[in-house]
């Protein structure tokens, strides 16, 4: 990384000055190594989409983590009422589980993207072969239904150095989000409309999840919340817009499925 080499040979600079000022730019470079994983917006360890670039007051939905058969289906007319196209990134193990859930969303002209097999939390702590088997799973699993994503997002949004590279030789893009309402997996879900519609901007691309709701399980009061987020957006002027459209390249493509 140009960072990592910058603070390498502006440490040998001060070295020549005094050795323990080396110790200060090699410290800045660790702290950023350890926070930028967390920094969803950033393309710190390889470069990340997280906004789009249309005109207007445009923006994109995508709901993570499912398919969920509790959710997901009245999700999807919720969406069709709407008259709304969103991208879902789903888990292999759920989507092996539901697969008439990927084939309604795919029908309904929805695009699907890669978000590993496991959903593992700490997956970016794993090796390079763990983390490239986690995205082969779901791609295998996705291949089924005759598509191929060629957008990954991360577990939680947590990327790490090891990533670019599995990426890069999978010929797939990393993709995060802009305007999030910290509803931890559907976890806290009161107030979550007025936590987005608050926040959002143009080409904002926003994270929900399509889980069912927990702990209570609530899943009409979820669907509430995302029918006020849609009613909302439209009335402050919003345009839900594909995801694909809005940040102008795809976010999977068709694939034969022929065995």
């Amino acid at each position: 990384m140009i960072s990592g080499l910058a603070a390498f040979m502006l440490a040998g600079i001060m070295a020549f000055v005094k050795i323990e000022w080396a110790a200060a730019p090699l410290s800045v470079f660790v702290l950023l190594c350890l926070a930028a994983p967390f920094f969803f917006r950033r393309g710190f360890f390889l470069p990340i989409v997280s906004r789009g670039n249309a005109d207007g007051r445009v923006v994109s939905v995508t709901f993570d983590d499912g398919p969920d058969p509790v959710t997901t289906g009245p999700l999807l007319h919720l969406l069709q009422r709407h008259d709304v196209k969103a991208a879902f990134f789903v888990t292999g193990v759920n989507a092996e589980k539901n697969g008439e859930l990927i084939g309604e969303i795919l029908a309904q002209g929805h695009d699907i993207g890669n978000h590993s097999y496991r959903h593992d939390p700490f997956l970016m702590l794993r090796s390079s072969g763990t983390l490239a088997r986690e995205i082969d799973a779901t791609q295998a699993v996705l291949h089924r239904f005759g598509i191929s994503p060629v957008a990954f997002r991360p577990p939680v949004g947590i990327t790490s150095p090891k990533l670019a590279a599995v990426l890069k030789d999978k010929g797939l893009y990393c993709l995060t989000f802009s305007c999030r309402a910290n509803d931890f997996g559907n976890r806290r879900i009161h107030g979550l409309a007025g936590k987005i519609l608050n926040k959002v901007k143009p080409n904002d691309i926003i994270l929900l999840h399509d889980v069912r709701p927990r702990p209570d399980g609530n899943a009409d009061r979820w669907l509430h919340e995302i029918d006020n987020i849609l009613s909302g957006l439209r009335h402050e002027g919003f345009r839900v817009r594909p995801l694909a459209e809005l940040i102008g390249r795809p976010v999977m493509t068709r694939v034969s499925n022929d065995c």
